[in-house]
């Protein structure tokens, strides 16, 4: 059963410092209510996370993923899923796109889940990735800035 999403959203800062809190995903509980715990397990040589595992629940089912990040200088961060109790496949990214009061971010997720989830549980459930994945993450931003 798949769950995609997309969204854009502009956020009042620069690229530097809406991938630095992306970056951050011990800090992820306090502003994202799916993520119970996220803990960086490797960095890349810039020290930025390339394994990351975390505790998500969201609509009644919690999973434990192992999840691998790309950076892609200050432009784009992607990553892909490399273990899950609850998910056979993951990927995503945030471009981020430089404008004149701020940035323009994107947002994409492709998510295959194991189980089946009714439908109204998977729009529910897309909805709030995708409010967490923009909104939740400009109030993250403005609010550190």
């Amino acid at each position: 059963m798949g769950m995609n999403t997309s969204g854009e959203i502009e956020i009042q800062a620069d690229p530097t410092a809406i991938l630095a809190i992306i970056a951050d995903f011990p800090t992820y509980p306090e502003w994202s209510s799916a993520h119970k715990k996220a803990s960086v397990e490797e960095t890349d040589v810039e020290g930025r996370p390339v394994l990351v595992r975390m505790v998500m629940s969201m609509v009644g089912i919690t999973d434990e993923q192992l999840v691998e990040y790309t950076w892609t200088d200050q432009e784009r961060v992607s990553w892909t899923l490399v273990e899950s109790t609850q998910q056979r496949s993951q990927e995503g990214s945030y471009d981020l796109v430089p404008t004149a009061v701020g940035t323009n971010v994107i947002f994409e997720v492709d998510v295959e889940i194991k189980i089946p989830v009714p439908g109204f549980l998977l729009n529910r459930a897309k909805k709030s990735a995708l409010e967490t994945a923009t909104k939740g993450l400009k109030k993250r931003v403005e609010s550190l800035n």
